[in-house]
């Protein structure tokens, strides 16, 4: 090695030893417990109700989810199985993240309606999540504008948004977070705000400050699980989803179990009853997002009008919507279900006789079923009826009249 290649190797040696040097000086002169505060002084700027911090160690949740999975709970959501344990493995999502920041945001609409809707079986059951404009695109440019404002103040600083749409257990993040804790009906609860609202993750490589995990409050309370009405909490913490009556009118895409179809009553699109039933949700707050509040009346509409929509009207109603991503196909087969499980109403089996045969197959296996149940129900024959499911109802308007007035 001549002389020349010596001097410009220790030349470079030494450049790259100050970049270090400045690089670690720059690192080390973050306050991390200052900056944690002002994320979440941030993040409340930008309407998040609660922002906490947690590492990505979820390693105890892996023997319960690998259970979960191999008992099937997840239904035809393969894509649950496909990543496994990756679901609880935040580095293997994005390489060099160590914190995951978490944030929540309520969406409780004002008048929502609860048992006004439910006692009325002519009328459509929309969970309250979905009335307005779907909060995945809201969730993450707020997210997304906390990162950006985070990395004005950190040099080298990584960070990727996540709102339902990577494989990452969201509930037990927030829960290490310091959100709320996860109730027996799987949703994470706060002590101030219930359970109503959305959670969405931002995964970043600095070394922040981690919150503590609250108390599980649920104490020995099971209201959650007697509610629910076709028993998809099948034991504390643990939900069947092929049980599950939100999994069931929108993430299954084939005919709905006739076992279950009595037992959905009204509800279309989701179930609220584990939620409305909870005594932690007197404390939850209205969201003040113009975004989250009902549109195109669908706190407060008719099951023949909704039925009556085309495939064009459908899509065209629903631009923004969660409810879009189900199809006019699905839509159509959960709208047929809850007619057939409305009082007898000649109008009700006209409307269901007209679509026979216009959509597909699997929806006139349940218009057919629809109507077996109308004809069952004429004046002339005797009521039919699930009792179980009309006495849980029943319980459930008078636990939201009694404990949520607010909001019945």
């Amino acid at each position: 090695m001549n002389h020349n290649t010596k001097t410009h190797l220790s030349s470079s040696l030494l450049r790259l030893e100050c970049t270090l040097n400045q690089s670690n000086s720059t690192s080390n002169n973050i306050d991390y417990t200052q900056l944690a505060l002002d994320i979440k002084k941030w993040g409340k700027e930008l309407g998040f109700n609660d922002v906490g911090v947690s590492d990505l160690d979820l390693s105890a949740q892996e023997p319960g989810l690998l259970s979960w999975l191999a008992n099937n709970y997840h239904g035809d959501m393969s894509y649950m199985a496909k990543h496994g344990v990756s679901r609880a493995r935040g580095g293997d999502i994005q390489p060099g993240a160590i914190r995951a920041i978490s944030a929540r945001m309520d969406y409780l609409p004002t008048n929502a309606q609860f048992s006004i809707i439910l006692k009325q079986p002519d009328h459509a059951y929309i969970s309250r999540y979905a009335l307005g404009r779907d909060y995945h695109k809201l969730m993450r440019k707020r997210l997304k504008q906390l990162g950006d404002k985070i990395a004005q103040h950190c040099e080298n600083f990584n960070f990727r948004p996540f709102v339902d749409s990577a494989p990452i257990l969201e509930r037990p993040l927030a829960e290490k977070a310091g959100l709320g804790w996860i109730g027996k009906h799987s949703l994470l609860l706060n002590q101030q705000a219930g359970s109503w609202f959305f959670l969405g993750e931002l995964l970043v490589d600095i070394p922040l400050p981690v919150d503590t995990k609250p108390k599980n409050e649920c104490g020995k309370c099971v209201a959650c699980i007697k509610i629910c009405p076709t028993q998809a909490i099948v034991e504390p913490y643990i939900v069947d989803a092929r049980r599950c009556i939100s999994y069931l009118t929108i993430e299954l895409k084939t005919a709905i179990p006739e076992e279950f179809r009595p037992l959905m009553g009204n509800r279309i699109y989701g179930c609220d009853d584990c939620q409305l039933i909870c005594p932690w949700n007197k404390f939850a707050k209205l969201s003040v997002e113009d975004d989250f509040q009902a549109r195109d009346n669908l706190d407060n509409v008719t099951l023949l009008e909704l039925y009556a929509w085309d495939e064009a009207t459908f899509l065209k109603k629903m631009e923004g919507s969660p409810i879009r991503r189900i199809g006019y196909e699905c839509w159509q087969r959960n709208i047929s279900v809850a007619l057939g499980n409305a009082h007898y109403d000649m109008t009700i089996t006209n409307a269901l006789s007209y679509k026979l045969g216009a959509i597909s197959t699997m929806v006139d296996e349940h218009i057919e079923w629809a109507l077996t149940q109308q004809n069952l129900k004429k004046p002339q024959q005797p009521t039919i009826f699930s009792p179980k499911n009309k006495r849980l109802t029943e319980r459930l308007i008078r636990s939201i009249e009694k404990g949520l007035p607010r909001d019945a």
